[in-house]
């Protein structure tokens, strides 16, 4: 668990909604996932507008049905919807569809064409109305952050939702230094680069050594930070069951260094990468 400015506890493992509630023969498993998610203490539920134009948020209400005390949930509002009254317009359909009144964390889904101390602005208008209890940013890199921190509003920045997995480490080199040196945690998605990274003979060797699957390796490298929150998505019980499992498993320093091998730590800066 780490804690947020608002002071709300949160899971280091939580549950990711992308391409979830598009697909109506799918939903029932879905539901059951998500369910099962929260039983298990992964109670932090991610979505966005974005996300089958509301659908994923309206799968996550019926989901959390009677149960919205148990959930910190977090939601995105679209670049071009970042405007002083349309973050808040954006912000008010997200709830209707969620069926909540209030926001654990909103955050901006990338950089657009709206400034962000505009988007701020509209944030903290948010906050102080009670909608939101928190607010922060994703895929911003280190120079939008730095211009986000010297915006009013910016120092209640509570994280950055950026790409972040054994493959793409680019955010080691900067990005993460910078939000460590100022208690912002990161909160990684696509957390097994959508299952693209499983059938890599280093991530096999390790979880061979560990009686465990690659998936749950991958997540147990990023779930070592203590200030990383990680957000698979998964759409089935037993996937479910197979990301909790990663909670249990300590890599030692001889797999951290084979997989260093294998997925090298970033030699200087890079642009930020996104999905």
């Amino acid at each position: 668990m780490l804690r947020f400015p608002s002071g709300q506890p949160v899971p280091l493992l939580g549950q990711g909604t992308w391409n979830m509630g598009d697909d109506r023969t799918r939903r029932r498993d879905e539901l059951a996932a998500l369910r099962l998610g929260l039983d298990l203490g992964m109670t932090l539920i991610d979505t966005a507008e974005m996300y089958g134009e509301g659908k994923a948020e309206e799968l996550i209400a019926e989901a959390i049905a009677g149960r919205r005390t148990q959930v910190y949930l977090v939601s995105k509002v679209y670049p071009h919807n970042a405007t002083r009254k349309g973050a808040v317009a954006a912000c008010e359909q997200s709830l209707r569809r969620l069926g909540t009144d209030f926001l654990d964390l909103y955050l901006l889904h990338w950089r657009g064409a709206v400034p962000v101390a505009e988007t701020l602005e509209a944030f903290a208008a948010l906050h102080k109305a009670g909608k939101i209890r928190a607010y922060g940013v994703s895929n911003f890199d280190t120079a939008d952050m730095e211009e986000a921190a010297e915006a009013p509003g910016g120092d209640a920045v509570a994280t950055d939702q950026v790409l972040y997995n054994l493959s793409r480490r680019g955010i080691e080199w900067d990005l993460l230094p910078w939000c460590r040196e100022r208690g912002v945690p990161i909160m990684a998605y696509s957390p097994v680069e959508q299952g693209r990274i499983l059938g890599h003979a280093a991530l096999q060797a390790v979880a061979t050594r560990h009686g465990a699957t690659p998936a749950q390796v991958a997540l147990a490298w990023l779930l070592r930070n203590p200030d990383i929150i990680v957000i698979p998505k998964a759409g089935s019980g037993d996937h479910v069951r197979e990301n909790h499992g990663a909670l249990g498993l300590r890599l030692a320093d001889q797999d951290l260094k084979e997989l260093d091998r294998a997925f090298p730590p970033p030699h200087g800066p890079a642009a930020l990468e996104m999905l």
